[in-house]
């Protein structure tokens, strides 16, 4: 391929927006030449690899726009921990089907049980699977709904949620909500079978009251995000208290 070429190539990948494209066409064609592959099939892989670079390109952009405070996969949560978790079921969640019936996941169980970073696996396998994902602690989420209600841009704020289809509510139940309580029903409401929240909590249903203060209230959130929910119980000794037992073992043993 001469110079002349190679910068006409250069030129429309970059007119045609194919970065993908244009940063691997010269191994591609000089691994055609040695092969001995017809035109076809050079064509074939170009176009392959523009398409490899695109979707790259979109989970990169999405995985920034999900903000998970830390990128976890369910490949390195360890189930034999918590032996009463369902490991196939939260594998099965993991296909993101609940996301396009439009379900929830709530994972409830005592802090430190890995229920936050089974949420953030299900969120990466999410994206990977096409679906755009937003992580946020309940606190957060609670905030920033007050916030858009005393700049009167509520709507606004509630109508930017709907282009997310999983929404990752953390850490429901260490703060009572306040006046925040209220908001934080109209953002379920309005996500009610319309798109898929997972709420991590460290709270029984049963006590839920504490954090949104108004039983009325309470109940009428339960039984919007449970009637197409998949609860998952997480029973067992907290992640960071096991390490810290073993930190003092060890420092012990020396």
């Amino acid at each position: 391929m001469s110079n002349a070429s190679e910068a006409l190539v250069d030129l429309y990948c970059k007119e045609l927006r194919l970065p993908g494209l244009r940063r691997a066409y010269r191994d591609i064609a000089r691994e055609a030449l040695a092969q001995g592959r017809t035109p076809v099939d050079f064509l074939a892989a170009c176009l392959a690899q523009e398409l490899a670079s695109r979707r790259e390109s979109r989970i990169r952009a999405r995985l920034a726009q999900a903000r998970f405070p830390a990128l976890k996969t369910l490949d390195a949560f360890d189930f034999t921990l918590l032996p009463e978790l369902p490991k196939a079921k939260v594998l099965h969640l993991a296909k993101g089907e609940f996301i396009k019936k439009k379900e929830n996941v709530i994972l409830l169980g005592n802090s430190g049980t890995g229920k936050t970073h089974v949420a953030i696996g299900l969120g990466m396998a999410a994206i990977a699977a096409g679906y755009r994902v937003r992580f946020i602690p309940v606190v957060d989420l609670a905030q920033e709904l007050l916030q858009a209600e005393q700049e009167y841009r509520l709507p606004r704020y509630l109508k930017g949620w709907q282009k997310v289809d999983l929404v990752i509510a953390d850490e429901l139940g260490y703060i009572n909500l306040g006046p925040g309580a209220p908001l934080l029903f109209q953002f379920c409401a309005a996500r009610y079978e319309r798109g898929s929240m997972v709420i991590t909590t460290n709270l029984e249903f049963s006590r839920w009251t504490e954090v949104f203060g108004d039983a009325t209230l309470t109940g009428a959130l339960l039984d919007r995000l449970t009637h197409h929910a998949h609860i998952l119980l997480f029973k067992g000794e907290s992640y960071r208290f096991r390490e810290s037992q073993q930190r003092q073992s060890v420092t012990t043993d020396t």
